[in-house]
């Protein structure tokens, strides 16, 4: 009898669960798409910034926010992805490549120059950005309008960086190089008179000058002397390259990847290379 009663109750059980998995879906609205993209969203994507570049890419606690943050919203958006079902995961420049190939993120938004030799580890689209190396002075200083004018001068840029290197290299060979940890770190240095000018590419001075601390004591020179085309990261084996130019070419069209420049270089004077920008996105061409 105590057999008998354990399988009838075991029928019960499966019956209640059958029947309950034939209505969950009534109930639960179904298998829905969130975003208004019309590819598949799933139930997250995975999404590679920096968490230390104001402006562009930045972590305060468990708000993201810049440029790249802002464009990578967007086209998460178009692919069927809503704000809340993305996965913000930083990306360090020395480990994007990685990051893209073990699956650790399905993109990278983290002012990722395209080039040749990235190429032949990972795929990209884009470019969403063309930034250009640039220099960063104080406010009022009227001598310093590009890098030849740094004969003998205090340049600052981050440990590890080839960006002041070039410069001495090409521009000023006489230039006395300033190294930080960071770009915060040498807009610090800035301020305090310790070094005449910061050097990475221009969006990235931009999102620094227009940090409340630093706004109106420094300012971007506006003279860039490279060329930067700024790609989402992808695996190679991708099937969403042609979806994201998309996405970026309607993102310029109705005219958010200008508010969200604007928005993210406020107080700057900043305005991006007109002859470069907005970018033609045909990286998967």
């Amino acid at each position: 009898m105590r057999t008998r009663h354990a399988g009838a109750a075991t029928l019960a059980a499966l019956t209640a669960l059958t029947l309950a998995a034939c209505g969950g879906g009534e109930v639960g609205g179904g298998g829905e798409e969130t975003g208004s993209g019309s590819d598949s969203g799933g139930d997250s994507i995975k999404i590679g910034i920096k968490y230390d570049q104001p402006g562009l890419g930045y972590q305060d606690g468990s708000e993201y926010t810049g440029f790249d943050v802002d464009v990578a919203t967007y086209v998460a958006d178009k692919l069927g992805y809503s704000a809340d079902q993305i996965e913000w995961v930083e990306a360090p420049s020395a480990n994007r490549e990685t990051m893209l190939q073990t699956g650790q993120v399905d993109m990278i938004f983290a002012t990722y120059s395209i080039t040749d030799e990235r190429k032949e580890q990972v795929a990209f689209a884009g470019p969403y950005f063309i930034a250009g190396q640039d220099l960063l002075v104080a406010e009022d200083n009227t001598d310093i309008t590009g890098p030849e004018e740094l004969e003998g001068k205090n340049l600052c840029s981050v440990t590890g960086s080839t960006s002041a290197q070039r410069i001495k290299d090409e521009y000023a060979e006489g230039v006395q190089l300033v190294e930080r940890p960071g770009y915060a770190e040498c807009v610090t240095a800035l301020t305090a008179g310790q070094v005449d000018a910061v050097t990475t590419d221009d969006i990235i001075l931009a999102g620094l000058a227009a940090q409340p601390a630093n706004q109106g004591k420094v300012k971007v020179v506006g003279n860039p002397f490279s060329e930067e085309n700024y790609g989402v990261g992808l695996p190679q084996d991708n099937d969403r390259c042609e979806d994201i130019n998309t996405a970026i070419q309607e993102m310029i069209d109705d005219g958010s990847w200008e508010k969200a420049v604007t928005s993210n270089t406020e107080g700057t004077g900043y305005t991006p290379n007109a002859d470069l920008n907005p970018p033609k996105p045909d990286a998967c061409a």
